[in-house]
């Protein structure tokens, strides 16, 4: 088994093929390293001043919506860790409004917020660089549906693709 293929849809919940299917060819971890160099230049050309700035009311601000990237990859990269260590418990889904609402990310600058997510980037590409090519196909069950740490590395590829897309298509960010 190995990252630069593509998961099987019966890897993950067919919610995830959204995220999957934005996802290039090729070697996930490559692109996950260029994905972090890519958000990164995105995020010093927005600004501090426009960290607040939401593209319509009741919407997240572009701090809030870097905040989520990093947190959903955090919780993504843990199941990827407990499904290829063997953990069979299954784990639970979360509440990502919830998760938004109760970090304060607009109280931080754009800049920590950014380089918190290169960190959290760093950290997920070691650990899945790092994961046993037989580990990468050990099925778990995340939010009551099937999961492998494979389809979790694509699964976080495409979950920032898809929000860096809405910064660029509805909060204009270039």
């Amino acid at each position: 088994m190995s990252l630069a293929n593509r998961p099987a849809q019966s890897e993950f919940d067919p919610y995830y093929a959204r995220y999957v299917d934005l996802v290039p060819e090729g070697d996930v971890i490559a692109s996950l390293r260029a994905q972090g160099d890519a958000t990164a230049a995105l995020v010093a050309r927005v600004g501090e001043e426009r960290g607040g700035h939401r593209y319509a009311p009741g919407k997240w601000s572009v701090r809030e919506v870097l905040g989520h990237i990093a947190d959903t990859e955090r919780i993504m990269a843990y199941r990827a860790l407990r499904v290829a260590r063997g953990d069979a418990t299954p784990l639970p889904g979360f509440d990502e409004n919830a998760y938004v609402a109760a970090a304060g990310f607009d109280t931080r600058s754009l800049a920590s917020l950014a380089a918190e997510l290169r960190a959290v980037r760093e950290a997920t590409v070691h650990l899945l660089a790092g994961l046993e090519p037989r580990a990468l196909g050990v099925q778990g069950s995340a939010n009551g549906s099937p999961i492998t740490p494979r389809a979790l590395a694509w699964i976080i590829a495409g979950h920032e693709r898809h929000h860096l897309a809405i910064l660029r298509e509805r909060y204009r960010v270039a």
